[in-house]
């Protein structure tokens, strides 16, 4: 089963947990156990695994994130958004989740963001279930 999630950001960077929507697709498809992976078919997008319980884990990875690596550092790229295929290159654009019990198995901490670093934007995030 392949899923396609449409999400609208708002900010240039951002990290959007979308743990829900893919809880719900991984009970929409009735597997009990298997694979949901998901793949974020864009080079200035990425998809990751963090701490939700506090909101400032996100910020102090945005902000760190952006202090490594500055949206304008004299980049050759001339588009203007070097910075932003560097992050989702260092993040990645695909997650592997395991399903038992049809849940995703994630830790007592853990959510799945979405990471934005070139918006605002419509993105899509595909999800096959396996």
């Amino acid at each position: 089963m392949l899923k396609t999630l449409n999400i609208k950001t708002s900010k240039r960077t951002d990290m959007i947990n979308i743990t829900n929507q893919i809880i719900a697709i991984v009970k929409e498809s009735g597997v009990n156990s298997g694979i949901c992976v998901l793949h974020v078919p864009h080079t200035t997008a990425a998809i990751t695994i963090n701490e939700s319980a506090d909101p400032d884990v996100v910020y102090d990875i945005l902000k760190k994130t952006t202090a490594l690596i500055p949206e304008n550092d004299n980049y050759s790229h001339a588009e203007g958004n070097s910075d932003a295929h560097i992050k989702s290159s260092i993040f990645g654009p695909v997650l592997t989740l395991i399903i038992e019990n049809s849940n995703i198995v994630l830790g007592t901490w853990q959510n799945i963001y979405f990471c934005e670093f070139d918006g605002p934007r419509s993105r899509k995030l595909y999800a096959k279930i396996i």
